[in-house]
């Protein structure tokens, strides 16, 4: 059997006429003016086509071809008097992978993107036209982890950290920023409000001083009494987060070990012949919990 997963389209693409291309749904209304719209728009205008669409060959009509993803980039096309488009070919007539299976650019990794694009001569201002923003915003994104040590950076690269968050954490110190990204993936949760919760309740002697000496900790105009209770409602937070990752792994090799033995108990036919007759709401929540788990250890 092959390790490697079959292709969803063939490597070799084909330039089609416009023409020839059939939309298999119309567009929102108004989607000509939405922000991502425009960001494509202004991507192909100054670099061309980044993400050739799919199609799929239209049976009984040779060069026709349906269109399964790329409408928008479709439309931008014939918007801006392009006569043909490049494609490639999908080998099943279905959009669910396309149109579903997308990952999300997390904003450290937009960072690094726009730092390599530097590095390799492109201009902030051409970066900006390409994505339709304000070149201060493409400043922003090269900027974004200057003051973050590399060890919190490192938790949070694969995650969803709002670039709020991480400017958020610039107002602590290295050790401080590190538990702020740990405690972060703990609880899953990479918004700004939560970072600045964190920073607030962090102690005055992990908190960056300004040039000016302020420690700034404005705290966004809350009093004293409030900020003091979210310092202790944080502490708390962190002091349960720790130890529910301290007993973490052991209660997952608990739990390992139980699902096997309740595999193996009900892979004998008689077990499962007594609890039918003398415990049957048992044998049910068994058998659930033994085709629902995820947990495949067995014995």
């Amino acid at each position: 059997m092959s390790n490697h997963a079959p292709m969803a389209f063939l490597p070799d693409g084909v330039t089609i006429p416009l023409g020839n291309i059939l939309p298999l749904k119309v567009l929102p209304v108004g989607i000509q003016s939405s922000r991502r719209y425009l960001r494509i728009k202004a991507s192909m205008q100054e670099v061309g086509i980044v993400e050739p669409p799919i199609v799929f060959p239209q049976k009984g009509k040779a060069g026709t071809y349906l269109m399964l993803d790329g409408h928008v980039r479709l439309d931008i096309a014939k918007a801006l008097g392009h006569s043909t488009m490049f494609c490639y070919v999908a080998v099943d007539d279905e959009a669910f992978t396309y149109n579903h299976k997308v990952s999300q650019l997390m904003p450290i990794q937009e960072h690094f993107m726009v730092l390599k694009a530097i590095k390799n001569g492109v201009s902030e201002e051409r970066i900006a036209r390409t994505l339709n923003v304000d070149p201060a915003a493409i400043r922003q994104k090269r900027d974004l982890l200057a003051g973050i040590c590399p060890e919190a950076v490192e938790l949070l690269k694969d995650r969803r950290a709002s670039a709020g968050a991480i400017r958020e954490m610039k107002r602590a110190k290295p050790m401080r920023q590190i538990e702020m990204a740990e405690l972060m993936v703990a609880s899953n949760n990479y918004t700004t409000a939560y970072a600045r919760c964190l920073v607030i309740a962090s102690p005055q002697n992990q908190i960056v001083e300004t040039a000016d000496g302020d420690k700034g900790m404005k705290n966004h105009g809350l009093e004293p009494r409030d900020v003091a209770r979210i310092q202790s409602e944080m502490t708390g937070l962190e002091r349960d987060f720790k130890m529910v990752q301290d007993e973490y792994g052991q209660n997952m090799l608990h739990l390992v070990v139980v699902v096997a033995y309740i595999r193996r108990l009900l892979d004998k036919a008689a077990v499962v012949r007594y609890l039918s007759r003398v415990e049957p709401a048992m044998l049910a929540e068994f058998q659930r919990i033994v085709e629902t788990s995820d947990l495949r250890a067995t014995g």
